[in-house]
């Protein structure tokens, strides 16, 4: 069922009060644009035509082999699709859609391609029945049940009364042929309350005008605002989890849930209530994440426990233990079976299989060897003010708590360092090393402290 999409995108949201061209607000992690792009490509789109204003204010901003039409003044939805007509050939079926119609999925762009085709139509209409159609564009049909013509209402004096008591509303989205399309868009007029050219006016010009009525009034969501943008973003994260739920994830509490388009997910995986995954966020099977989670652009590998942290472009694989308030920065591998604990910051580091930072601790710029141990406030001093350096921390290592490593500097296999070292050369596999002050003892110091002062009861 092929077909050739087209995407209006040229508007300039004003009531986004944005510099962000109101397409390219957010929605679930993916530019509001790319939703009906998407659509119409599971639809069967083998070519989408992306209709944009002057500014180039989407370039790099809009999916690979896309194309681009420019719409050189703002003259309404029909000066919209003319702009792209040049694109368009005679012999092929077109479909039109919003760039703001984040909420329409394939199944409808498919339903209606289906009524085109088979009512042998020069165009058709997207339509459902509002019990408020307020400021909707009317469907009005003829006895034979064919449509007429559809009637805007954003204006006083586009529609009578009895056209404005009519229900059956335009969605925003149409079927075309070819041919009839480039027959039409040069007769458009803009002799109207807006002035400007209703591409809902080719339907009037065409020799045979169908309507397939989807039926589902939440079809209609456009977005225009603030508000509506973030009503728009609920009913879109709650088909994604829906989705991730009925494919075998738990999703504890969907309200404080969030995740984004593109982030995969594992069957038997738990998320807890705070979770928010960004992103190309992978997870694998088995995992229990949260509560409080928040992971961008991270893959965790089967069976990883991650509780109260943060992490960008991280790698967690099989049995890793994370958190809870650990940082993950990027560049961190954390390999099978380890562990990064309470308040632990890591950042371009590998951590090796089996090996712990347990808490309190700084690991930057460093390779930790299988099965080595990091005591409490462990730090790998990486920077010297210019360059940064890396620590290389070999397997079965013991550091005492409060240990720092000033790289560059390796620590061989098996090694163990003294608590309160500062470790500033090569430790050898096997040695103890100690870095810090000599204790020293003074005896009786409090006593004479005491008798040094003026009332005898200590300066």
């Amino acid at each position: 069922m092929s077909f050739t999409a087209v995407v209006m995108a040229a508007g300039k949201g004003t009531r986004m009060r944005s510099s962000t061209p109101k397409v390219l607000h957010d929605v679930c992690g993916l530019p509001m644009v790319h939703w009906p792009i998407r659509a119409a490509r599971a639809a069967g789109a083998t070519r989408v035509i992306v209709v944009t204003s002057p500014g180039g204010e989407l370039d790099g901003h809009l999916p690979e082999g896309v194309e681009t039409a420019v719409q050189p003044v703002a003259d309404g939805t029909g000066g919209a699709v003319a702009a792209a007509a040049p694109l368009l050939d005679a012999e092929e079926t077109v479909i039109v859609i919003n760039g703001d119609a984040a909420l329409i999925p394939a199944g409808p762009l498919t339903a209606l391609i289906e009524r085109h085709r088979a009512a042998g139509a020069d165009a058709t209409v997207a339509t459902i029945r509002a019990l408020d159609p307020s400021g909707y564009g009317r469907v009005i049909r003829d006895e034979d049940g064919s449509v007429l013509r559809i009637v805007e209402t954003r204006s006083p004096g586009d529609a009578t009364e009895a056209e404005l008591a009519v229900d059956e509303i335009n969605v925003g989205i149409y079927a075309f042929q070819g041919a009839a399309l480039h027959a039409a868009l040069p007769q458009l007029q803009s002799h109207n309350a807006q002035g400007e050219l209703y591409l809902t006016d080719v339907l009037a010009l065409a020799d045979r005008a169908a309507a397939v009525d989807l039926g589902d009034p939440g079809l209609l969501v456009g977005i225009n605002d603030r508000a509506e943008l973030a009503q728009a973003c609920e009913t879109m994260q709650r088909r994604l989890l829906d989705d991730h739920m009925r494919s075998g994830v738990t999703v504890v509490s969907p309200t404080s849930t969030v995740v984004d388009a593109d982030v995969v997910i594992g069957q038997d995986t738990v998320l807890e209530p705070g979770t928010v995954l960004r992103g190309a966020t992978v997870v694998g099977r088995g995992c229990r994440i949260g509560p409080q989670v928040t992971l961008t652009d991270c893959t965790l590998h089967d069976e990883v426990t991650i509780r109260h942290a943060f992490g960008v472009e991280a790698t967690a694989h099989d049995g890793v233990t994370i958190g809870p308030f650990a940082y993950l920065r990027p560049g961190t591998v954390l390999r099978d079976g380890a562990k990064v604990g309470t308040f632990v910051e890591v950042k371009n580091s590998d951590i090796g299989p089996g090996a712990k930072v347990p808490h309190l601790s700084y690991i930057g710029d460093a390779d930790v060897g299988a099965g080595s141990n990091l005591g409490a406030a462990t730090i790998t001093a990486n920077y010297d003010g210019r360059h940064k350096h890396r620590t290389t921390i070999g397997r079965d290592v013991r550091s005492g708590v409060d240990v720092s490593f000033v790289a560059p500097v390796t620590i061989g296999d098996g090694a163990v360092t003294g608590a309160g070292s500062v470790i500033t050369k090569d430790v050898p596999a096997g040695a103890l090393a100690i870095a810090r002050a000599r204790q020293t003892n003074l005896e009786d110091y409090a006593a004479g402290q005491d008798a040094a002062a003026p009332d005898g009861r200590g300066a």
